[in-house]
């Protein structure tokens, strides 16, 4: 950047003069906006950079919600903070300075006003069809390659009522969802948007790209129909609010679009044009565009795209690609629609006012492809999209494999040169590329690629998937286009609901959820305990949980997952003590837990399962010949129950890795429907009969005695430290993780996404106790302190845990039309399942995810709960010394102690609060959070003191 003919930059900027434009502006753009004022005063320079419009179109979208234009984007930046007036004439009268001059800046304007008009290109590089047979289609496009179909949307309504004039009159007041590069969501109303279109000259400008377009102006979807090619989406089983983002309203100016992606999840799309002119460009799978960088975290496989905006990359990259590195391209006019296969690179460009309207879906073709794309870890997400260059060490022919699509000359050059542009996530940005170690992890795959292709293929694609990773249960990027817990139920129900497609189904689960694994781990279970073998439709694990369950001829079958041998081995142990003391104390709950049948371990060994098993008495032999253990444990009836639970993740815990060896319970299955299920179709007085006996199955929880704990060293926890020292043994383990949490509460909180208020997370710790035993423990009128006692809790009471009676006509995977009818004086939780998460504690926290989760914040439902409850929420030898003590503190609120757990709990808790009381953002203090969600406890505490 140089300055002009007076030197005005190097005057106006001193030593910063050193810097280029685009650094200065970088660095500007960090500043809030009073900053930006005072910076503009310092010199002229200063004044030119703080006065850009991009720079206050970043500040604007920065802060989200409801948006208006008022011509410029510093005014509309300062309007929504309340800083302009519009009739301040200083706005009338911008400076002028002689003697400046940059090429980043001019560029930058050039991209603001320049004119796409003469900017249509069109070789016919992607063919153009009137239309399609459905088995032409099939065989000639779909996973091979784009096509123009020229007659699909001839018979929409939209073909003549989405033009702007149109659109404006009949949703002009109707918010829309603008895309635009900010972490804020932002809505324009129409007729705001349109005006904002009619002013505008930014270099990126806003689009609309809605994805709730369907709810927010409903007669759209009247308008037009799913195209006859398009029509089979796998996702269509599942119910609206579960599947993914699936359609869109597309709105944008010229010099808009949609800058280099591959769809989401690898799912395909078609795209119709109704009105303007659209340039498309379209890269294969694993063919990175230039300019492009491709960053795979090597933790969860979360997939980042870094790229310029549509029209830099027309402008300033697309000229200087050799011709045989140019993309497939076309012009997509009015009534046009295009199809997009699964992986391709695509980048758009509108060359005037346009409006379209596109869906993406899950077919035959590209099932599999999205399965694969939902598996944990990252190697096969990186060659995905990447192809090659994800591969350290492999040298890459030219891909005479990949499916040929018409491309008028254009073939495949080396890209090894290309390699660096895809690059590592966070850890690796700073080296070379993601795949840091030299060669693969897993037998066989680097000699069998180093005279591979690449293809796109899902035999390939399918060799880089982490082998040992545990798909069911390991972390899932959280790009992925549906969830861990909605992926099993979707494809579940693939298997249920089209059961002409199981090949295909098995197929996608054993991608996704290694769903071949767990069911040569079941039938050893059958045949070691002569159960029946699973019939054709009890192949896939049931549920939604974190453990593969399988249910075969009325038994159920858990095998334990989650968090690796140690965590689950503890699991089942503590399960089957609590089932043990369930027996022993004669418990009115044993009657509303599941039967166990039989338990024990799966061993992997020389390529053979073998079961063993166990009581959860002793030490197992198939643990002790692997791992020597402490002889303290093994004189314990439960030696891996409740308290070698509660020591376990300290240093002093046995060191169990990660073998091939899973515990397992077979259980009896229990009658009932899963609340989850048939939830939405119950009213509010149809579930107080349920709260009701809830309180009565809660307390019988709370109620059984702990286990002894002599073979636990009181002071052998090495966790523990010494300000926790004068707690109770049993509360010490709980008492030192959430002073280990409560040490970093802000870091916590900011990890959960954009749930919790900057305003609250600097209150955090001066809301919080200086010491968490002070939730626990009180000081009596005389001065003595007072210890309640900690409970069983089952840790996990949520509405898929819960089973209940009353429930007439139930179907399996119905929506919620009316196939199931409650009868509210038969309504009870009849069975309470899954307690491999109990642990102990205070009751409240087992409170904390029955009001958010099953009662979704109803205080009328928590209170009946309360009512059938009838329990001190802390039990000591005393409960009317402890609720005597020092009333006036805080710490004897059970409301503050309630918002103490859900502040620090390891669960993103308050995302599940700020989701049901929305008005709740805008609170200044944790205190009234506190006494709006939890208030109802202190009225409930104060009935119970005597």
């Amino acid at each position: 950047m140089e300055a002009g003919g007076d030197g005005r930059r190097e005057a106006a900027l001193g030593a910063l003069a050193v810097l280029p434009d685009e650094v200065l502006c970088a660095v500007v753009d960090l500043l809030p906006p009073a900053d930006i004022g005072r910076l503009a005063c310092v010199s002229s320079v200063m004044y030119i950079l703080c006065n850009e419009e991009p720079l206050w179109m970043s500040k604007c979208l920065s802060i989200g919600g409801p948006l208006e234009y008022k011509g410029s984007w510093k005014k509309t930046t300062l309007s929504r903070l309340g800083l302009y007036s519009g009739n301040d004439e200083n706005w009338q009268k911008p400076r002028q300075f002689d003697g400046f001059s940059s090429l980043y800046l001019y560029r930058r304007w050039y991209r603001c006003f320049t004119s796409l008009s003469s900017f249509s290109f069109d070789d016919g590089h992607v063919e153009r069809k009137d239309d399609l047979l459905l088995d032409q289609f099939r065989s000639q496009y779909d996973g091979k390659g784009p096509v123009l179909l020229t007659k699909l949307a001839e018979t929409w309504p939209a073909r003549t009522k989405w033009t702007l004039q149109q659109l404006t009159k009949d949703f002009g007041e109707v918010p829309f969802r603008i895309s635009q590069r900010s972490s804020q969501k932002i809505t324009m109303k129409l007729k705001d948007y349109v005006s904002y279109m009619e002013l505008q000259h930014d270099e990126d400008p806003l689009y609309i790209f809605d994805d709730k377009f369907g709810e927010s102006a409903p007669a759209l979807l009247e308008d037009y129909s799913i195209p006859h090619l398009f029509q089979e989406d796998f996702f269509d089983i599942l119910d609206y609010d579960q599947r993914p983002a699936f359609r869109w309203l597309i709105i944008g100016p010229e010099r808009s679009g949609a800058s280099w992606h591959v769809d989401p999840g690898l799912t395909s799309a078609w795209n119709t044009l109704l009105c303007g002119r659209k340039r498309w460009a379209l890269y294969p799978p694993g063919r990175v565009p230039g300019g492009v960088m491709v960053h795979v975290n090597d933790e969860d496989g979360d997939v980042d795209i870094e790229t310029p905006t549509s029209l830099q990359w027309w402008l300033d990259i697309y000229p200087h690609l050799p011709e045989h590195e140019k993309p497939l391209e076309c012009t997509q006019l009015p009534g046009e629609t295009i199809f997009v296969p699964s992986g391709w690179w695509h980048c758009v460009l509108n060359l005037e006012t346009t409006v379209a309207v596109t869906q993406n879906f899950v077919n035959q073709s590209n099932f599999q492809h999205v399965c694969l794309d939902m598996a944990p870890g990252y190697r096969h997400k990186g060659v995905c999209r990447a192809g090659l260059l994800a591969v350290t060490g492999i040298s890459v022919k030219d891909n005479e494999n990949h499916p040929s699509v018409p491309m008028s000359g254009w073939n495949h050059p080396d890209m090894s040169r290309k390699e660096k542009r895809f690059k590592g996530s966070e850890s690796l940005r700073t080296s070379n590329s993601i795949n840091h170690c030299s060669a693969f992890e897993f037998s066989g795959v680097q000699e069998s690629l180093e005279n591979q292709k690449f293809s796109y293929d899902i035999g390939f694609l399918s060799q880089f998937l982490e082998k040992e990773r545990d798909h069911y249960s390991s972390i899932w990027s959280p790009t992925n286009s549906l969830g861990q817990r909605e992926a099993r139920e979707w494809l579940r129900r693939l298997w249920v609901l089209k059961p002409e497609l199981r090949e295909l189904v098995w197929k996608g689960a054993c991608l996704a959820i290694n769903v071949d694994k767990w069911y040569s781990c079941l039938e050893e279970i059958c045949a070691c305990h002569s159960l029946p073998l699973p019939t054709e439709n009890e192949k896939l694990p049931v549920g939604t949980g974190s453990n593969p369950v399988f249910i075969v001829s009325g038994n159920v079958i858990k095998i334990y997952a989650e968090g690796g041998l140690a965590y689950s081995v503890h699991g089942l142990g503590t399960e089957l003590e609590f089932y043990d003391l369930l027996q022993k104390s004669g418990s009115p709950l044993i009657n509303h837990v599941p039967e166990i049948i039989a338990s024990g371990f799966l061993e992997y060994e020389d390529d053979i399962y073998r079961t063993v098993p166990w009581d959860g008495k002793g030490m197992p032999d198939v643990l002790v010949k692997h791992y020597p253990l402490e002889v303290s444990y093994a004189n314990s009836c439960f030696p891996l129950g409740l308290w070698s639970k509660q020591r376990f993740g300290t240093s002093s815990s046995p060191d169990f890795s990660n073998r091939p060896i899973w515990p397992y319970m077979v259980t009896r299955k229990c009658k009932g429907d899963i609340f989850a299920r048939v939830r939405d179709v119950l009213s509010k007085i149809d579930i107080l009969p349920l709260a009701s006996s809830l309180g009565v199955q809660m307390r019988n929880i709370h109620l059984l005695p702990l286990p002894h704990m002599e073979h636990v060293p009181k002071s052998g926890n090495s966790d523990v430290k010494e300000d926790d020292a004068t707690v109770l043994p049993e509360w010490q383990q709980l008492v030192s993780t959430l002073n280990r949490r409560m040490k970093n509460v802000k870091k916590h909180l900011a990890n959960s996404g954009s749930s919790v208020p900057q305003v609250l997370i600097e209150k955090a710790e001066g809301y919080l106790p200086p010491n968490m035993d002070f939730l626990i423990k009180f000081v009596k009128d005389d001065g003595d302190l007072v210890h309640p006692l900690p409970s069983w809790i089952h840790s996990d009471i949520m509405d898929d845990n819960i089973l209940i009676e009353g429930i007439t006509e139930p179907s399996s995977f119905s929506d919620s039309n009316g196939s199931y009818e409650a009868d509210p004086e038969k309504m009870n939780a009849i069975h309470i399942i899954d307690f491999s998460d109990l642990s102990i504690g205070d009751p409240l926290c087992d409170i904390i995810p029955l009001h958010l989760d099953v009662f979704r914040g109803d205080t009328d439902l928590l209170w009946e709960f309360l009512r059938s409850y009838q329990l001190p929420l802390l039990r000591g030898e005393s409960n009317t010394d402890i609720y005597k003590s020092v009333q006036n503190s805080k710490f004897s609120r059970a409301s503050y102690r309630a918002m103490c757990y859900c502040m620090l709990h390891e669960d993103n808790v308050l995302a599940a609060i700020f989701s049901l009381w929305k008005e709740l953002r805008a609170a200044t203090s944790w205190e009234d959070i506190e006494n709006f969600v939890w208030g109802e406890l202190n009225r409930y505490q104060e009935s119970c003191t005597p």
